[in-house]
């Protein structure tokens, strides 16, 4: 897949001399006021990672991955109004959680779009285009993990077609929280 356009973005995954933008758009999510509800690392954390970290980023999740691959939503005057990475997982493998794969599956991991982008069905172009990509490599599903608490992000992914798969894990950076599995089944 190369680019999918909707409205006034495009959407596409990112390449390797993206790097710089990749980071960028990295700590700027990690500046948002539910970050903590989101994401698994600080913005700290992610500031104090080497350039040369970010450049093998972009060439692990960019064009050309079979693992791993990072959308981005261009803007039309060229900036970045959001991300999501999904990940190939192997059936018989293990996760996040230890858990074994079951079979094949997409995860989607990393979902950001910039404030003045939101509530205008971004996300779910960006979903659109990472579950393709999952389906295009023989993924029998995509999951993804949201805090319970973030009934945004919640009801973004449920407009998008993912429903609760029923699975509740601690959250990793608060164990007396909850993440939902919410998932979409390959049809067919």
């Amino acid at each position: 897949m190369s680019t999918l356009t909707s409205g006034d973005y495009v959407i596409r995954a990112i390449r390797p001399d993206d790097w710089p933008l990749v980071k960028q758009l990295r700590l700027d999510a990690l500046r948002d006021p539910v970050a903590h509800l989101a994401f698994l690392e600080s913005y700290d954390e992610a500031a104090s990672r080497s350039d040369a970290f970010w450049q093998d980023r972009a060439i692990g999740s960019g064009e050309g991955s079979s693992a791993a691959r990072q959308f981005i939503a261009e803007a039309s005057d060229g900036s970045w109004a959001g991300t999501l990475t999904v990940l190939i997982e192997e059936a018989g493998t293990k996760d996040w959680k230890e858990g074994t794969v079951e079979r094949r599956q997409g995860h989607v991991v990393g979902v950001y779009v910039r404030p003045g982008h939101r509530g205008n069905g971004l996300i779910k172009a960006l979903l659109d285009a990472g579950v393709t990509w999952a389906w295009e490599r023989d993924a029998q599903r995509v999951r993804l993990y949201v805090h319970e608490e973030n009934a945004r992000a919640q009801g973004a992914y449920r407009k998008a077609g993912f429903v609760p798969s029923g699975e509740i894990v601690p959250f990793v950076r608060d164990p007396a929280q909850w993440e939902l599995e919410l998932v979409v089944e390959r049809q067919g």
